[in-house]
């Protein structure tokens, strides 16, 4: 069995011959990256268990590491934090090694990989591809081999996006189970740290080592067939739709139930989070420090979204609550006696010149099976589920209401490739 020592010479010799320096905004000094890995061996050697031993780690850079920047992509929002955040720490306690801090589109703000100043974060297969954001190096890093846990955070489906287009796993959980302390807030009400790897076990072995709950068991975890909610809409591309049909056609021939729903509730929430008032908690985030920064660190897109909600009152926040708690009621009523909602995770994987050339709509639409999920308190799993025709990775998610994160991760499993389980 290979040692943490060995993971980590493996992984920095992966880094290094990588050519991806996009993918970073800060590299660990080798030697301390080693240094920890040889901690790690000693902790071993004197008995203790550690269930994520010699992991390698790379960190979502809106996450705090001692002593190593955190810029949320705006380097002059740097500032060096003297602890690590709690999901860090956990991980570290665990066995795991961190590596560096990853690009991701700043502030956590898009679902693209393109809104960096440190550069476009490009897909690991086709460059000319966005990688998938916000955690887009996170997410490359570990389709590379240059990591084995992709540290994240997923607000609007920053962890599960990109997961998609990378084919791998990303697990988003129950809000709450998992602390937010040292990351820097987007929206915080609907803020989680997910975690993405190449594995269903791998990743569920991450969110149950940083959780600050036990796994919950699902009050739908029913004996039997599973039973699986889809609803159609209209942005999907026709690879994607193809690829999705095929998915749906898999799970009933291992004997699930397909039920369709009514996509009205989800969509519609979805559209609050940036559509509506509650984009205002990204200003109560950064919004003074956009105000006064210098332009040229700050992505046009990012600044243009978040400025907007000076002019939001509390007023509409509060109308935009109501709004959503009704919503919630009804796509509740929707998923009533299905185990996990089914659906592709992202609707097409555009070309970076394509977002830059139209920077709004395309990362709009990009969320329209995400944005809603954390609005309605759901849980989420991202799989790899094949290649469209024009070529690339397909994924789809499994989504089920708060606390059901154990069922989730089960049926995860039953649909996940044999090398992804």
């Amino acid at each position: 069995m290979i040692t943490p020592t060995q993971r980590a010479v493996q992984a920095l010799e992966a880094i290094a011959a990588s050519e991806r320096p996009e993918v970073w905004t800060h590299l660990i000094d080798p030697d301390s990256v080693i240094a920890e890995a040889a901690l790690v061996e000693q902790r071993l050697a004197a008995g203790e268990t550690l269930g994520l031993a010699g992991a390698i780690v790379a960190v979502k850079d809106n996450i705090d590491v001692a002593g190593v920047p955190t810029t949320a992509g705006c380097p002059s929002y740097a500032y060096v934090p003297t602890s690590d955040a709690a999901c860090v720490a956990r991980l570290r306690a665990a066995g795991a090694v961190v590596a560096g801090k990853t690009n991701m589109d700043q502030f956590a703000t898009g679902l693209t990989g393109v809104r960096s100043p440190y550069g476009a974060v490009r897909d690991a297969e086709r460059p000319e591809y966005v990688s998938g954001g916000s955690s887009s190096g996170s997410a490359v890093a570990v389709a590379l081999g240059l990591a084995d846990i992709g540290l994240a955070t997923d607000t609007a489906g920053s962890g599960r996006v990109p997961a998609a287009y990378q084919g791998i796993v990303g697990y988003k959980p129950s809000i709450g189970r998992v602390p937010t302390t040292g990351v820097v807030p987007a929206c915080c009400s609907f803020d989680c740290v997910s975690v993405l790897a190449r594995s269903v076990t791998i990743a569920e072995r991450a969110i149950e080592v940083m959780s600050a709950s036990p796994e919950q068991s699902a009050p739908t975890d029913r004996a039997g067939p599973a039973t699986f909610a889809i609803f159609d809409h209209d942005a999907l591309s026709d690879g994607y739709r193809s690829a999705f049909a095929a998915a749906v056609d898999a799970a009933a021939a291992e004997g699930a139930e397909i039920v369709e729903i009514d996509a009205a509730p989800f969509i519609e929430a979805g559209s609050l989070l940036y559509g509506g008032a509650f984009i205002a908690e990204r200003y109560a985030a950064v919004g003074e420090f956009i105000e006064t920064a210098h332009p040229v660190d700050l992505d046009p897109s990012v600044r243009s979204l978040i400025l907007a909600a000076r002019a939001l009152t509390p007023a509409q926040y509060a109308v935009d609550a109501g709004r959503l708690d009704r919503l919630a009621i009804a796509a509740s009523r929707q998923l009533a006696g299905t185990d996990a909602l089914l659906l592709p995770t992202a609707p097409f994987q555009p070309t970076i010149d394509a977002v830059r050339a139209d920077p709004f709509a395309i990362n709009a639409t990009l969320g329209t099976y995400t944005t809603f999920c954390n609005l309605l308190d759901l849980c989420a799993v991202a799989i790899p589920a094949g290649r469209p025709p024009q070529g690339g990775h397909f994924g789809i998610s499994l989504l089920a209401p708060s606390g059901c994160d154990a069922a989730l991760v089960r049926l995860a499993r039953t649909l996940a490739p044999g090398g992804h389980v």
